[in-house]
């Protein structure tokens, strides 16, 4: 195994570096302004569908099905690559980039994301996260379950997690306890919603958005 790290953050992306809430709600407009309302809300039906049978959101399954059900419009292939398309870079969050910089004075920043083998690289590609994260990239279904993978792929001595998702944050907080650092950012939907709150500890950092991580000091950490 090679020599562990003194540091390592792991950054989600969607809702955290990413806007990804801004980016379905481009896509409704799209779809209602090209299917109708019956057409976008058949589509989030789908993806609702595709991402509680996957445990992740599965544009591509979503975009399949909701073509299958339109097979004689020609404009569902527009839709396909209005998808592809689409502008990412242009939904990271205002500093995201800088808060990756800030965080490589201490450590090495990797992304640690969920999502399909397909559709989610090209999304870290097109919004040019592959590229800031020099390559440094995990994609799992759940990484939440997948932490002996992270482990192996970046050891390190601490690890500091920034994730919108305050359940994960949890959940890896009761499995690595003192080695990792969390850190909750209060952007999109899931960070915001009462009931997905609900019960739920805090992080170690709470942050309001993710250009915030710029104004905290990693220097102190002592590896447990």
């Amino acid at each position: 195994m090679a020599e562990p790290h003194q540091i390592v953050f792991l950054f989600d992306v969607d809702n955290t570096l990413l806007d990804n809430d801004r980016m379905k709600a481009d896509l409704g407009d799209y779809v209602s302004r090209t299917f109708g309302a019956e057409g976008r809300d058949l589509l989030w039906a789908l993806y609702e569908e595709e991402r509680v049978k996957h445990g992740y959101a599965d544009f591509l399954g979503t975009l399949e099905r909701f073509r299958l059900a339109h097979l004689e419009d020609l404009r569902v292939m527009d839709l396909a690559n209005w998808v592809v398309d689409y502008p990412f870079a242009d939904r990271l969050y205002p500093g995201a980039l800088d808060a990756v910089r800030h965080v490589r004075q201490w450590g090495l920043p990797v992304i640690l994301t969920d999502g399909d083998g397909v559709y989610q690289p090209h999304k870290l590609e097109r919004a040019g996260l592959i590229a800031a994260f020099d390559g440094h990239v995990l994609n799992y279904v759940h990484k939440e379950a997948e932490l002996d993978a992270v482990t192996h792929a970046y050891p390190a001595k601490h690890y500091v997690l920034i994730d919108d998702k305050l359940s994960v944050l949890g959940s890896v907080k009761r499995s690595w306890n003192k080695r990792v650092t969390t850190v909750f950012p209060r952007q999109g939907h899931y960070a915001n919603d009462p009931k997905t709150l609900k019960d739920l500890p805090p992080a170690d950092i709470e942050i309001a958005r993710i250009a915030d991580l710029m104004q905290h000091d990693f220097g102190t950490i002592v590896p447990a």
